[in-house]
């Protein structure tokens, strides 16, 4: 049994043994190592929560993002995402992350500045990129290549440094776009492309991934807006899972490439960075407008599964997905309207006007469109995740430097309920029972 007290505590009764113990509430949560003096007797552990998947586990404090899912919130260090979108640039977006402001004009060019002085990247890095197969996925590439980084710049192994902080933080947000084109054009077979920091970030990374024969590339204005404001939308998305994974690999003191290289691999999988490009190959799948009605009946059915709608943490409309949504139209105005867009609309038109969706509180998410946008703009599926890790490389290092000057962490190490055998001796194998194993079975692991 549990009651809340007016002194800011939980007032906690085991009903297994009948003791009564006092948990003190913080910005309401609770310390999870407070329960262990819960116990039956002497030798007892004491009490753990089970909590697979942290839906209802706080792993840390910050002053970086604020998510509010009933309500469809979202804001980095104060400032609503819809503002940033609209007024900032990616650059002075990451400034923020970073540095907990928005930058004046002469720090955001002094800022500008050293991004831009760091978009380079050593010559062997070549070497290691080429020897990549040629069909290598781009985003298994920038796991592979970005870990790599931690060779090249030893000093970024002093963490507590932070002149040595600040200095890595500039060199992964200027090499992370060539990296990313890098990969691209070794899985098509094309030449590597320089940096031309005459451009902006997004403009720059556009030239790197098309530009071929012309001396000059100028990127399409409206093409090169939307991208940063994509950029500036994925910035940072508070504990997700590849932010946990930088947290998680950074608590062990490592160098922030290796910690970065960990959020790339957990926005490698399909459940993470790989969601916009499930929304693409749905709408492939269904084919044509008058066909969605026929899988909307499939998905409440449970035979389908509508992608891009749905959060772990929205419980409204993802406040990202309306902003991706009027960019997909400026998209689509300089690119020519896709017959993707069409049945997205008619999707997201049925299933907010159903009630299956609705008492399920499935809107639109940041996936549902975005991948119409990158599609529109050239970018193969393939690339998707490899977009995403460009913009979330500021949160990741936001989230990384946090957790590094945080004195209440330790080092990531969860516990488990363990439900296996107990203890029991070691037989010879010849007095070993035989495992109750079929003969097909059997004879398959004798080959």
């Amino acid at each position: 049994m549990t009651t809340v007290n007016s002194s800011g505590s939980l007032t906690v009764t085991d009903n297994r043994t009948g003791k009564t113990y006092d948990i003190p509430v913080e910005n309401g949560a609770f310390k999870t190592m407070d329960f262990r003096q819960i116990k039956v007797s002497d030798d007892d552990f004491g009490l753990l929560g089970y909590d697979p998947g942290f839906l209802n586990t706080a792993s840390c404090k910050s002053a970086i993002t604020y998510i509010d899912g009933d309500r469809g919130i979202l804001r980095y260090r104060g400032y609503p995402i819809e503002q940033l979108a609209l007024h900032s640039t990616f650059l002075e977006t990451a400034y923020l992350l970073i540095k907990g402001e928005l930058p004046d004009k002469e720090r955001l060019a002094v800022w500008s500045y050293n991004i831009h002085h760091h978009t380079m990247t050593h010559a062997n890095i070549v070497k290691f990129m080429d020897g990549f197969r040629y069909d290598a996925h781009p985003m298994g590439i920038m796991v592979g290549t970005v870990g790599a980084l931690s060779t090249f710049y030893p000093d970024a192994k002093d963490i507590m440094n932070e002149d040595s902080r600040k200095l890595q933080v500039r060199r992964l947000i200027g090499k992370i776009p060539t990296l990313a084109a890098m990969s691209f054009r070794h899985s098509m077979g094309f030449p590597y492309v320089l940096p031309d920091n005459d451009l902006s970030y997004p403009g720059n990374f556009l030239s790197m991934m098309f530009k071929m024969t012309e001396q000059n590339y100028s990127p399409n204005p409206v093409l090169e807006r939307a991208l940063d404001v994509l950029f500036i939308l994925h910035a940072d998305h508070e504990q997700n899972c590849s932010t946990n994974a930088v947290r998680a690999v950074g608590s062990s003191g490592v160098d922030p490439y290796t910690a970065v290289a960990a959020g790339c691999a957990a926005l490698y999988g399909p459940k993470h960075g790989g969601a916009n490009e499930a929304v693409i190959r749905m709408l492939m799948e269904i084919g044509s407008i008058e066909k969605v009605p026929e899988f909307i009946k499939s998905v409440k059915a449970g035979s389908g599964r509508l992608m891009g709608f749905g959060h772990r943490v929205y419980k409204n409309y993802d406040p990202r997905a309306k902003i991706i949504k009027k960019i997909a139209f400026e998209v689509f105005e300089e690119t020519g309207r896709s017959p993707l867009l069409d049945i997205a609309l008619e999707l997201e038109r049925i299933a907010l006007e159903d009630d299956y969706f609705i008492s399920r509180k499935l809107y639109p998410n940041v996936d549902f469109y975005s991948g119409l946008i990158y599609k529109a703009m050239g970018f193969p599926l393939d690339m998707f995740p490899v977009l995403f890790a460009i913009g979330r490389i500021p949160g990741w290092l936001s989230q990384w430097t946090e957790h590094v000057q945080d004195s209440d962490q330790k080092i990531a190490r969860p516990r488990q309920l363990y439900l296996g055998e107990e203890a029991r001796d070691w037989m010879p194998i010849e007095s070993r029972p035989r495992n109750r194993m079929d003969e097909k079975k059997l004879d398959i692991c004798r080959l």
